[in-house]
């Protein structure tokens, strides 16, 4: 008994005066307009230990004793720290983590730095920010905040409408390359080589990843191929996952055009949990319907076929069908993913880390409608239409099946001094095509109505071992990348292609069905001289190998310089690389398609093909680029920010995906290529080759002015610009033998993909008012004109002028738990400029398309409304 009053005793002596000192803390932690932040963190600096607030902001944590430091955190604002000297309640006001001077990850392998501190320009958006745009996917996002950044919906494209093709600075979907936490993101499966914008590239599949699982975006608007290799050209979109594990929130929205197509509906969980009070892991659901919209041309009569309005035999289809059957306008589309983000210390220097995703999409887009005079074309056994009701035609519907999914694990530690990242990374991308309500004319009664068409996928595995140290005012890094990369196409079921194949996408033949795959490896080295606080050089070196071209070498240098505290000027001079793509070096496709009741084969050869090889077409090899960029930034107190950055790009040997390469008319001769196309039973060809040359010149200008008191609220501006002009340099590259039959591989119509289709200019004008619970917020975004070339008559090219979108929307928070936004967006229903055909009626394809396809500004939707509402919990 005295042994155990003695235990007591001691116990009491050692832990008695902690007891006696421990103090209990409360408070609240709120936003920086009062408004309570639910299940944020507030820790003692001291010992690392926290608690987490509940609904209402309110907290109580344990302390040894007075002083102490407390730090509050929540994702999205900046950490506040509050010496506490007693037990009287506190009051933690956070403000929004959108200071001048937050730090990026993106663009320096070794050191962080600040935005208006990089010796180069980038843009960091929160997902608060990609959600204010009110558009539903992350591509259109980015393009409503990001003014060099484009994204449009494709109509009529295939599967090129379920992917929309984006890019940085117009230089196509290959040169912008997509991290997902600093890792390489795998290209989608799909080569574009439809009529849009990007045709002949193969791009990333922005819609992938969904947006509420999203921390952050950081966009690095400058070469950095010496710095993540291949594809970085145009610059770095590097999409953070997030990490908080204190509450599950779930997001509900749904919209629909004023015309009353169009609904879309979506919905997203996203929480988190933490793994022994170390390590977390977040995940999020998302799940998103999207319905089609149509805004076809309603001519009433059929100039491409020369069909009149009072036809004695058709008139009356046509009076029935004024729009001859089309839908043209973004797709149906239903989507769902999973995301997960997760991380756990090992000890305090080594991190074990993962991350992935799964997306699964389902799309419907439409072709051309079959109209009963279509050439070639019939019913006659009733396989569309049922007996004994006339035959009205049919329009094909496009299915397109996508999976995509990318998984990381790597371990963070140090190592020799050095910190060390060595991680795995899987990607892949698979699309699987059905065409529907169709058919096999040659096949008569058998005939199928629904077709596999075959499909395609690409998958890499990357391994990076990464080392970065600072020794005082140098840091050094240097790495490697190791990459393995896989193309497969899959051939159709037979009744797809044989004798004409399906009406409006003949199947993949078992002659395009390959799978070929290369390896490269990469290793660069980084360095960062710190020569004073205001005086910053760096660099970087990298050396690629490819399995099936060859070798290539990049450099990087960049400067910055601190004038004073509030300006700073900065420059850089690079050179770049991108990789051929293997989709363009071995895709193939023999299309079987009957014109006029004649069967014709149009064949895209791959570039090791003999036939191509024989024209003089060269292998396919690395695209070399040349980017200087100067900038200077400026900041005015804590509340206005400023930069202006120039730049000059010039890309050699860009990789094309030439025109249709024919018959020259000249039935008394028979020219080498033609030699080609009758060996193969075609009538014409196309292939990928390097051939042209171009220069992109342009400015960025980001403003932005926050905490402006007006009334009881705060008022934000932000103005963003681009403007950019890409020019051809030189001759395009036509092989000899092509050269000397006289074929134009590149026509004028082509040209204008790459020089015209994207908009020149975009500016965008951001109002943000926040009054207590609510927000408003107006949105201008200017976007400007585009060309559209044609393929032989200058007279008949057509420019569609600049156009201002208006987005309005306002957000309530009802509770610290609960909120609702409501949106307009192109709040005045404003389209692009109609197809003025000139008298070529091939241009609008007969009065099918009311507005242009080929070049496409902002898309042709008009107004949309939109709601959600947002739960925390």
């Amino acid at each position: 008994m005295r042994f155990n009053q003695f235990i007591l005793g001691v116990l009491f002596m050692i832990i008695g005066p902690a007891v006696m000192n421990a103090q209990t803390v409360k408070g609240i932690v709120t936003d920086e307009n009062g408004l309570a932040l639910p299940f944020s963190n507030v820790v003692d600096l001291a010992t690392s230990q926290g608690v987490t607030t509940d609904g209402n902001g309110n907290f109580a944590i344990t302390v040894k004793g007075f002083p102490v430091t407390l730090v509050a955190k929540y994702v999205g604002y900046q950490n506040k720290s509050i010496e506490v000297t007693s037990a009287a309640a506190i009051v933690f006001k956070m403000n929004p983590n959108n200071s001048l001077d937050e730090v990026v990850v993106t663009g320096n392998r070794s050191k962080v730095r600040s935005v208006l501190n990089s010796a180069v320009p980038i843009d960091k958006l929160y997902a608060e920010d990609l959600k204010s745009s009110g558009q539903v996917t992350f591509d259109k996002m980015l393009a409503y905040k990001i003014p060099s950044f484009n994204s449009s919906t494709q109509a009529i494209s295939d599967a090129t409408a379920h992917f929309d093709p984006a890019d940085l600075r117009g230089l196509g979907p290959s040169r912008t390359l997509v991290l997902v936490n600093g890792k390489r993101k795998n290209q989608s499966a799909l080569v574009y080589i439809n009529d849009t914008p990007g045709k002949g590239e193969v791009g990333t599949d922005m819609k992938s990843i969904p947006f509420s699982a999203i921390e952050r975006v950081e966009v690095l608007r400058d070469g950095a191929s010496s710095q993540y290799g291949s594809d970085a050209i145009a610059g770095v979109v590097n999409i953070i996952l997030k990490k908080q594990t204190n509450f599950t929130e779930v997001n509900l929205t749904s919209g629909v055009t004023s015309q009353g197509d169009g609904f879309n509906f979506g919905a997203d969980l996203n929480s988190g949990f933490k793994i022994a009070d170390k390590g977390f892991v977040n995940f999020n659901l998302s799940y998103l319907d999207q319905k089609k919209t149509n805004r076809a041309g309603k001519p009433g009569k059929d100039d491409l076929f020369g069909v009149a309005a009072d036809d004695a035999q058709w008139g009356d289809w046509l009076s029935r069908n004024p729009d001859l059957g089309m839908t043209i306008g973004q797709p149906d589309s239903k989507m769902g993913a999973l995301v997960v983000n997760a991380e756990y210390p090992l000890s305090d220097k080594t991190t074990l880390y993962a991350f992935g995703d799964v997306n699964v999409r389902k799309g419907t887009s439409f072709a051309l409608y079959r109209a009963p005079y279509w050439p070639g074309v019939n019913d006659n056994f009733n396989l569309l239409h049922d007996a004994g009701t006339p035959y009205n035609g049919f329009q094909p519907t496009f299915k397109t099946d996508i999976f995509d999914n990318l998984g990381s694990i790597g371990i963070k530690t140090t190592l020799l001094g050095f910190n060390s990242d060595f991680s795995l990374t899987a990607g892949s991308n698979k699309v699987d095509y059905t065409v529907d309500n169709t058919l096999n004319p040659s096949l008569g009664a058998s005939s199928p109505t629904s077709f596999n068409v075959g499909g395609y996928s690409f998958s890499q595995l990357v391994g990076n071992a990464d080392f970065s140290r600072t020794f005082d005012k140098v840091t050094f890094g240097f790495g490697t990348e190791i990459r393995k990369e896989r193309f497969e196409a899959r051939a159709g079921q037979e009744e797809s292609y044989i004798n004409g194949g399906a009406q409006s996408f003949p199947g993949l033949q078992p002659a395009n069905a390959l799978n070929k795959d290369r390896n490269n490896v990469g290793v660069y080295t980084t360095l960062d001289y710190d020569v004073s606080d205001a005086f910053l050089i760096g660099g970087s070196l990298r050396y690629e190998n490819y399995s099936d071209f060859g070798d290539n070498f990049s450099w990087k240098v960049n400067s910055r310089y601190k004038l004073n505290n509030d300006i700073v000027v900065r420059a850089s001079y690079s050179t770049g690389f991108r990789a051929p793509a293997l989709h363009q070096i071995y895709l193939s496709n023999i299309q079987t398609l009957v014109s006029g009741g004649t069967i014709s084969n149009q064949g895209t050869f791959n570039n090791v093909d003999p036939a191509v090889i024989g024209l003089g077409v060269p292998q396919l090899h690395a695209e070399k680029s040349q980017n200087i960029s100067t900038g200077i930034t400026f900041r005015s107190g804590a509340n206005f920010s400023a930069s202006l950055d120039f730049y000059h790009i010039k890309v050699k040997d860009r990789v094309l995906f030439s025109g249709e390469v024919g018959f020259d008319g000249d039935d008394t001769t028979t020219n080498p290529v033609e030699e080609v196309l009758i060996a193969n039973d075609i009538t014409s060809m196309k292939f990928f080759i390097n051939a042209v040359n171009t220069i992109t010149k342009g400015v960025d200008v980001v403003l932005n002015y926050k905490n402006v008191e007006l009334g009881n609220g705060k008022l934000a501006f932000s103005l963003a610009s681009n403007i950019a002009n890409t020019k051809i340099d030189g001759q395009i590259a036509t092989p000899a033998i092509l050269k000397a039959n006289g074929y134009d591989i590149f026509n004028r119509k082509e040209q204008g993909r790459i020089l015209s289709a994207r908009p020149n200019t975009k500016v965008l004008l951001g109002t943000n008012y926040d009054l207590k619970k609510a927000s408003l917020i107006f949105n201008n975004t200017y976007f400007g004109e585009v060309t559209w070339q044609h393929a032989t008559d200058i007279s008949k090219d057509q420019t569609f002028a600049g156009k201002v979108i208006t987005d309005l929307g306002v957000a309530y928070k009802f509770t610290s738990t609960i909120s609702a936004n409501v949106m307009v967006n192109n709040l005045f229903n404003v389209y692009p400029d109609k197809i003025d055909t000139k008298g070529d009626v091939v241009t609008d394809l007969g009065g099918r398309f009311k507005y242009a396809w080929e070049v496409n500004q902002f898309g042709f939707s008009g107004t949309t409304f939109s709601a959600g509402l947002n739960f925390k919990f």
